[in-house]
Parts: structure tokens; sequence; C-alpha cells
């Protein structure tokens, strides 16, 4: 069965969220349409691109990911279809693809299907929407669109290296208050080399040991671990870590090495 994943900030006490799935039923009845979120942030890529670089991979090669955030045509904006590593993505060229891609995708092209004026305020229902059921169905990128080769570039912030230091910061907080920063296992690792290290972020708060798990400390007890997203997490065992500690997007941490 297809799959068409679902990375949009609709919500859910809107229409269009609807509109969007009842759209894609319509093209392609036996698709498996699969929430990732529809609770990203009003027109935040950089979450957007966070969260679905993070869990696209998940899935079995094959499947599209419909991209809903910033879709509103406009006159300097493309719509792109990508396919990177044997998955298929579909959305604005405002810069989530730069965010989400380590390597040059393996082909790109820009839609070219002709939009139906009836959804001129909702292009994601109708380009994109035809778009992510062809694809769906097993048809080419080069057969809704003509090829190009550069897209629109947004950097993540990188964490930055300082005598024996590292400086990174908060880049996202999870539904469970978990406190997510830029620091990856890959980065911290070849830094680190061994060595003892000190977390340091807001109100003088310390930690000097890495957890395998939330539960490796008393309920109500702070850690930092690598999670699911091999990024560096501060959080609290059963707890509020952001709203306990202070710690907001784009804060500062600081890791000390000894």
């Amino acid at each position: 069965m297809a799959i068409i994943t679902l990375t949009t900030d609709l919500g859910d006490k809107d229409i269009y969220q609807a509109a969007l799935k009842g759209s894609i039923y319509k093209l392609l009845p036996t698709v498996n349409i699969v929430d990732i979120t529809n609770n990203v942030a009003a027109f935040d890529v950089q979450q957007a691109a966070f969260i679905l670089k993070n869990s696209f991979y998940y899935f079995p090669d094959g499947t599209v990911h419909l991209i809903g955030i910033d879709t509103v045509y406009n006159d300097h904006t493309k719509f792109l279809a990508v396919k990177y590593k044997n998955h298929y993505f579909v959305g604005a060229d405002n810069g989530i693809f730069s965010l989400m891609f380590k390597e040059t995708p393996d082909e790109i092209v820009e839609i070219n299907i002709m939009q139906d004026l009836k959804f001129l305020h909702f292009p994601l229902a109708d380009i994109f929407v035809k778009a992510a059921c062809h694809l769906a169905k097993g048809g080419k990128l080069n057969e809704i669109g003509i090829p190009v080769q550069d897209i629109e570039n947004k950097m993540n912030l990188q964490p930055v290296i300082e005598k024996n230091l590292i400086k990174g910061v908060v880049i996202y907080i999870d539904s469970f208050q978990n406190v997510i920063t830029n620091i990856t296992k890959e980065f911290f690792n070849s830094v680190q080399q061994g060595r003892k290290f000190v977390l340091n972020f807001k109100r003088n708060e310390t930690i000097n040991h890495l957890s395998w798990h939330y539960n490796e400390v008393p309920v109500g007890e702070k850690l930092c671990l690598f999670g699911i997203s091999d990024h560096l997490e501060i959080a609290i065992n059963k707890g509020n870590a952001s709203g306990l500690l202070g710690l907001n997007l784009n804060d500062k941490v600081i890791i000390e090495f000894q």
C-alpha cells in the first residue's frame, strides 16, 4: 500500500487538514495517510525540518512526504518534488530541503502541474496533492516537473568549538518539554575524546553525566542524554525540563571539557 505522510502547520481545529486529506483520498482512495504532525508552529520551517528529518527514514522506501509549511502561492517561491535516499518529498522551496538534507538530493524538479483556480489560496490541496499522489502511484518525477539544480538555502545554527568548550543552543522543545540542543552525538564525541565534561545552562544549573535513558535518575531529577534524534537533550525524569529549568528556544548551553 502506498504511503503519504503529512508534516504541516494546519492544526486540528479548522477545515484545512480535512480538506487536504479528502483531496488525497479523492485521487488515491487506497493510500495510507500517516500524520507525522499537523501541529508545527505556523510557518516555522526550522521546526518542521527538525521533525521530518528525524522521522522520515523510519518509513519504507518509496514513501511520499508531503510538507505543508508556508505553501501559499507567491511569485518568488517554487514548488518542488524531490527524491532523497529513496524517499520522495513535496513542498515549497522555502529553505526546508536544505535544512533537512545532509547531502544533495538524487533528483529535484520544479512542479509544473496547472493550478486549479478554485484552489488558488490553497495549493496544498491541489498542486501538492496531485504531485504526491502521482509519486505514490509509482510515477516519475520528470512527468510532473522540470529538473532544477538549486534550492533555497538556509543554514542550521551549528555548535561552536572554543578552546575546551562547545557552545550550543536550544533548537526544539518536544511535547514532554524535553529540551533538545543543536549538539549531535557525533559532534560531541569528536570533541570529547573520552574527557569528563560539565554541561552548563540557565540558572547556574549543571549536569556532568550522560544518561542512557530517562529513568536512570530519580523522578524529578534532571539529566542529559542523546535521544532518538541523536541530539543532546536536557530532561527531567517525568518532569517539565523547559518550564522548571527556564530553558527556551535559542537559549545557550555550554559544555566544558576537563
